[in-house]
């Protein structure tokens, strides 16, 4: 064993890497913060949504026969419209031989434009009640309503029963939809009619404490006395016949612009319109009515004379903006039209985003499927052909190897390393680089070897300047022609090294990765990774071998030709994914990179979530380095072109791409339980998670792994997929910011030993 003269043991000044590690780690939390935003941006905006197209529980009618004994008989048998002053319920009747013509459940891009322009076309005012889920989302209808002289009311936001909210619940629903009103047309209103009512004498007991509530809040509560039923699309006839009243009776007449399908409405109502003139009918809005009333009381009591009907005078729409037939609008001002213009431009954000996303999914969706298809057709076709009896790499290769072991601050792992190194079936010469370790690294390499009577063993010690510097001294001092690198928290099997090496008999191989696994598995995180690890070896790099394009030699376990390393340049410090940068320069240098699964190597993955943030952040953003770095590739010609012309692509695709939009399908399932359907949404997640266990089984299978761990797939999938979906959208957002990482050391506690029985 040789060794190098060790630094001195003085305090030294940070180096410009330390330096920048630490500017490039204050630049993080920012980055981190914004991701987390975007995320809570996007579920705000689904959540939105969701809340406009669905009713979000409590959407039951009131019960047939129900008591009434706490409303007044006067309210049961009086008119269509209750008002409140100075405590008192009193009711409105519509005058004889008018018509107060009413709307339910719109707006409605199809129909609601039709009916304003029939009603247009025969000048005939009417009153829209609103639902104000669906004003928000189209606000010029609104508009157009209130500009052409038609009166609003409010018709819940969600249209919900309200006879069985909390108080809280009601608030809302009307807050809410004067606040859309407000957006869209700049006013509010004091009309209300409840979802699923009809004539005052259904009021029950349920019912009225609301009705009585909102109107000591100013409003106005409006029923029907004639019901068209256009609902149960009866046909035009009987639309026409039961909206008409009896003899020459008044009445508020329900019909409704949305809701489903409203042709018959359409070509009913000019029908309507028609046929109750002739019978010497005008019509009027619902403030017409009120108005109309308190006109003829108070000339009543000038002149001692009876109430008349004054229906002459509510002819006709007000196209001028007269606050005669609008006296139930009330122009929004302040806070008011403000936050209800935000409300209509969040809402227009989620229209347009939501569709966006549903679009995103189907792409993801399919990807994903596609993927997992590839990996295991592709997969099984690879073990197949390995696993043939005539299948040899070539000659046995037999000479000695150079295995380097780069090393900083690993006192905990390197002497499991060394130890598992000595029982190397395979010739080979062992370097240590200790990259300026603080904790006694070297010595404790000297130390192991001396104790295990490795005389094959070099400890070189050099000043910090990072994993890549640490891997090119090794490759420089190498003696000889393959290189084996390792990491220093990793150990191997007595045959992985001549299992590593077999596929240098052929010319044309210039590295080959070998079979990370998880040693510290006993852990939830650790589970976890191995799941993660097991498939990505066993089916991701199966498939990358198969089509030629290995993106990744990973760090833990790989071999290469030194002359090959020498070729490209070396391990470069461009980029924190230096495994995957050298691996892509090896395609393009002309390089044929394969797998090698038979040889396995122990590594200790992170133990905590932090650790874990903090490794895979690096790699997904050192990936996208390298993968920017080689886009050239992309033009390559020839056999080196290969991996610009498949493995760019794929990786792009399955490694970033998809992974980013991945979310869409864990946000739309929760999305389809709250608001469409929990029970089909449940039955489409399980299923995705059943191809992915079937996938996970296939690789679990091909490693000869315990399937018992297989168990902790559901749970990974629920919280550990979603700690890695922000990680790669972070590293997303650094790239498009342009901020750079440093290596960054993980804490070891060296607890995966020399692999025997482990299984």
């Amino acid at each position: 064993m040789t060794t190098t003269t060790p630094s001195r043991g003085r305090r030294r000044a940070p180096t410009r890497i330390e330096r920048a590690a630490g500017k490039a780690a204050a630049l993080q939390k920012p980055r981190v913060i914004l991701a987390l935003l975007l995320l809570l941006g996007l579920t705000s905006v689904m959540l939105l949504d969701g809340y406009l197209r669905a009713e979000v529980g409590g959407d039951e009618r009131v019960r047939d026969g129900a008591s009434s004994s706490k409303v007044p008989d006067k309210i049961l048998n009086g008119g269509p419209i209750i008002s409140f002053r100075g405590g008192q319920a009193t009711t409105t009747s519509v005058p004889a031989k008018t018509i107060a013509l009413t709307f339910d459940d719109g707006p409605n891009p199809t129909y609601t434009p039709q009916v304003l322009k029939i009603l247009e076309k025969y000048d005939v005012p009417a009153t829209f009640f609103v639902v104000g889920s669906m004003v928000s989302r189209y606000p010029g209808i609104v508009k157009d309503m209130v500009d052409q002289g038609d009166e609003v009311g409010i018709h819940t936001f969600t249209h919900v029963d309200l006879s069985y909210q909390s108080d809280a619940r009601i608030r809302r629903e009307m807050t809410q939809t004067q606040l859309a009103l407000a957006g869209a047309a700049g006013i509010t209103t004091t009309l209300f009619r409840a979802p699923y009512s009809s004539e005052t004498d259904a009021i029950d007991n349920y019912s009225w404490p609301v009705y009585e509530k909102l109107g000591e809040e100013g409003y106005t509560s409006v029923f029907v006395d004639t019901d068209s039923d256009d609902w149960k699309k009866p046909g035009v006839s009987k639309i026409v016949k039961w909206a008409t009243p009896s003899g020459t009776s008044g009445a508020s007449v329900l019909m409704h612009d949305a809701g489903g399908d409203r042709e018959q409405t359409i070509k009913a109502l000019p029908e309507y319109i028609e046929k109750m003139r002739a019978k010497g009918y005008t019509f009027t809005t619902i403030s017409g009515v009120i108005e109309a009333q308190n006109t003829a009381a108070r000339a009543g009591q000038q002149a001692n004379a009876p109430t008349g009907a004054g229906s002459g005078q509510l002819q006709g729409r007000n196209r001028n903006g007269n606050d005669r037939l609008q006296a139930a609008h009330r122009e929004a001002t302040g806070a008011t039209l403000y936050e209800g213009k935000a409300l209509v431009v969040a809402v227009a954000v989620a229209e347009y985003t939501v569709p966006t996303l549903s679009v995103g999914l189907v792409i993801v969706g399919v990807a994903v499927m596609g993927r997992f298809g590839m990996m295991l057709i592709l997969a099984r076709r690879h073990y197949r052909l390995r696993n043939k009896r005539r299948f040899s790499w070539g000659p046995t290769v037999t000479r000695p190897v150079t295995v380097i072991v780069p090393a900083y601050n690993e006192k905990e792992c390197i002497a499991n390393t060394l130890e598992s190194l000595a029982k190397s079936t395979h010739p080979i010469e062992v370097i240590v680089v200790d990259d300026g370790s603080s904790d006694g690294t070297s010595e404790i390499a000297r130390e192991a070897a001396r104790s295990l009577g490795m005389t094959n063993v070099r400890v070189i010690r050099q000043e910090n300047a990072g994993k890549p510097a640490a891997l090119n001294n090794g490759v420089r001092s190498a003696s000889h022609d393959i290189v084996v690198m390792m990491d220093g928290d990793t150990v191997f099997e007595p045959d992985t090294v001549r299992q590593l090496v077999q596929p240098f008999a052929n010319p044309e191989v210039g590295a080959v990765a070998g079979n990370a696994k998880v040693g510290n598995r006993d852990t939830v995180i650790g589970a976890w990774q191995h799941i993660e690890y097991v498939m990505g070896f066993n089916l991701d790099r199966r498939m990358y071998d198969l089509l030629r394009c290995m993106p990744t030699i990973p760090g833990a376990i790989g071999a290469f030709r030194r002359e090959a390393v020498l070729q490209v340049g070396g391990m470069s410090e461009d980029t924190l994914a230096e495994d995957t940068d050298i691996t892509i320069a090896m395609h393009r240098a002309g390089w044929r990179v394969v797998y090698q699964e038979h040889a396995r190597a122990w590594t200790e993955a992170p133990g905590s979530l932090k650790q874990l943030w903090s490794q895979r952040y690096r790699w997904s953003y050192g990936t996208m380095q390298a993968l920017w770095k080689h886009r050239k590739s992309l033009t390559d010609k020839g056999p080196s072109g290969r991996f610009g012309r498949v493995g760019m692509p794929l990786v792009v695709i399955f490694q970033i791409v998809t992974p980013v939009f991945a979310p869409l399908i864990d946000v739309f399932t929760a999305y389809s339980m709250i608001f469409v359907d929990f029970r089909a949404a449940l039955y489409a997640w399980l299923a995705v998670l059943g191809v992915q266990l079937v996938c996970a089984a296939y690789a679990f299978k091909l490693d000869k792994e315990k399937y018992r761990y297989l168990l902790m797939m559901p749970l990974q999938q629920l919280a550990y997929r979603q700690m890695m979906y922000l990680v790669l959208i972070h590293s997303c957002i650094t790239a498009l910011t342009g901020g750079r990482l440093r290596w960054q050391k993980l804490k070891r506690t060296g607890e995966v030993g020399t692999p025997a029985g482990v299984g």
